[in-house]
């Protein structure tokens, strides 16, 4: 694990998204806003399984610092072409940074999405994972 111990404690954001492209056959059953499996509401439960990825990142990647997150809110968009946008934002005051756990929050969503509608179709395309904001720390990014 990287020493942060000198480090001050200052407010760091970090905002990820994945894009899903859902073939026709499953973009034609959203309803709503939502997509109704068998296994259930899949992007309410996305967005559960990706708020808990981000709290248990430093489980998942090794040297990750475990981190008493203070926000993380999960957001799914799809448009008229089949395309979704998962888009992650975790906040928290500390030493360290919080892209890792942006990023798997976004990428675990991602995931739940493509695993509650492989029975619909396997034709899910995860097509991207960016960083997309950084703030806090010795650097900003921003893609926005």
């Amino acid at each position: 694990m990287v020493d942060v111990s000198h480090k001050d404690i200052t407010l760091r954001q970090a905002i990820a998204e994945t894009v899903v492209q859902l073939p026709e056959v499953i973009f034609q059953v959203i309803e709503d806003g939502e997509i109704h499996s068998p296994k259930g509401p899949v992007f309410q439960t996305a967005v559960i399984a990706g708020t808990m990825a981000a709290k248990r990142t430093h489980e998942l990647i090794p040297f990750c610092h475990p981190l008493a997150i203070e926000s993380c809110k999960v957001d799914i968009q799809s448009n008229q072409s089949g395309l979704v946008t998962i888009r992650c934002q975790v906040k928290i005051h500390h030493k360290t940074g919080v892209e890792m756990e942006a990023l798997t929050g976004a990428t675990i969503a991602a995931l739940t999405i493509y695993d509650m509608c492989k029975a619909l179709s396997h034709d899910i395309v995860i097509e991207k994972t960016v960083l997309v904001e950084k703030k806090g720390g010795k650097s900003d990014v921003s893609r926005l």
